[in-house]
């Protein structure tokens, strides 16, 4: 577990960096879906990674800060029709898809009272999940994380 103001710590941290190129592998089992882990270093030493999963056949995609600690920290999810709802929804399950909460690309962001289940829109996401290169340079740029190297 972490708190907020260490979460925002690991946002701010300019130092987080990936080093090397990153490849798309397929996920066995689940073609046309690839996906990939790398570790993110940091001066401060986070115990952190970057978990992808791609599956151009439905055009959907994701990508997720995972801390050692506390799990997924940081979640992009993007699709027609994809949709979570916020811990603090209260329609019944039959009435969630009248709810505010946001459909198709949003963000999964920790917080010590909801852990990653809080989601809002992106703000700097503006690219779809056709296109995984954008998407992924807007999400570094949006987690302030260095990709130095080549998503192929």
């Amino acid at each position: 577990m972490i708190t907020d103001q260490e979460f925002e710590g690991v946002l701010a941290d300019p130092t987080k960096e990936i080093v090397g190129d990153i490849l798309w592998t397929p996920i066995a089992g689940r073609e046309p879906a690839q996906g990939f882990i790398v570790a993110v270093r940091s001066g401060a030493g986070w115990p952190l990674e970057v978990e992808a999963w791609w599956n151009p056949g439905r055009g959907r995609l994701s990508y997720a800060l995972i801390h050692g600690d506390a799990g997924r920290i940081v979640g992009l999810c993007l699709g027609d029709g994809v949709v979570h709802h916020r811990p603090t929804c209260r329609r019944t399950r039959a009435g969630k898809r009248h709810c505010d909460c946001p459909r198709g690309t949003h963000m999964h962001r920790w917080t010590e009272q909801f852990g990653d289940r809080w989601i809002d829109a992106p703000h700097g996401i503006t690219a779809d999940a056709e296109d995984p290169s954008a998407v992924w340079q807007q999400f570094c740029a949006e987690l302030n994380l260095a990709h130095r190297g080549i998503l192929r």
